[in-house]
């Protein structure tokens, strides 16, 4: 069965004039000839994204749709009518907003967090603002300290909330934010604590002796980048250490202290310098 509003594989069955008719076995759909790859033959097996034209007819296209069925993803608006929004999907179709699926009335050029969805009164995948009631509120195969996909949703007074894996939400504090962040950014990220109402509490940084190994081959490598100096120490503000490195003091400090123990550096209140530049 051909899967609609998402990618497929599929074997080239017949050509045509107007572009080629793709098969798995049970299903053909057409792929309109200024989508057809020049070399393609017969036989051939083409992954391609399959959707409802404007006749409600599958149709197949090798454009890549910035979402598919399911997604959480931030799309613009290209037109508004009286009936609600058109967003661009990346391919030939627009994908629609009904006025009632929005959070807040959309506006031409600007960005909105969508899902994805089958609409069940018309039979086509159509998109909403009200993203919320898509997020699944299960959580068991998550575990703290796994890592995981985040999409930056929205900003809070308490931090960043984040779609996780396509699938959950979580929060991720102000004052444990040691990088540029926006709404939109994609990151990795990781499981920090699962509350016992399912609320999730997310991370950038690795957790424990994991994060103080990376962040030792990190500073380790920014040293190597200046010559074997940088310009910060024991006593360097928790401002500059997170503007320079993306970590936290504390963390900074922890890692500086085992690379000292390591004797690979010395350590002073505003410097740290690999032992080979020492004296130099």
């Amino acid at each position: 069965m051909i899967d609609i509003g998402k990618y497929n594989d599929l074997i080239v069955k017949s050509r045509a004039a107007i572009g080629l008719y793709l098969h798995d076995g049970d299903e053909s759909v057409l792929l309109p000839a200024r989508y057809v790859p020049a070399d393609s033959k017969i036989g051939d097996v083409l992954n391609v994204f399959v959707y409802l034209d404007n006749e409600n007819r599958p149709v197949a296209t090798t454009l890549k749709p910035h979402a598919t069925l399911g997604d959480f993803a931030f799309l613009t608006v290209k037109d508004v009518t009286s009936h609600g929004a058109f967003l661009d999907w990346g391919i030939a179709k627009d994908i629609f907003v009904a006025y009632q699926e929005q959070r807040a009335e959309m506006q031409i050029g600007k960005k909105y967090l969508v899902h994805l969805f089958m609409d069940d009164f018309s039979g086509r995948i159509a998109a909403t603002s009200k993203w919320g009631k898509y997020i699944d509120k299960l959580n068991d195969d998550l575990n703290e300290g796994d890592e995981v996909n985040l999409l930056i949703a929205e900003e809070t007074d308490a931090g960043f909330k984040a779609i996780i894996d396509n699938r959950y939400e979580g929060l991720i504090y102000h004052n444990e934010i040691f990088q540029p962040m926006k709404v939109g950014d994609v990151k990795k990220g990781f499981i920090k604590f699962i509350r016992e109402d399912g609320k999730i509490d997310l991370t950038l940084q690795k957790q424990g002796f994991k994060n103080v190994l990376d962040t030792k081959d990190m500073i380790l490598q920014k040293l190597k980048e200046h010559q074997g100096v940088l310009g910060l120490g024991d006593k360097s503000s928790p401002e500059e250490i997170t503007e320079a490195l993306h970590i936290s003091k504390k963390v900074f400090k922890k890692t500086i202290g085992n690379l000292f123990k390591d004797r690979l550096i010395t350590v002073r209140d505003y410097e740290i310098r690999l032992v080979d530049q020492e004296g130099e």
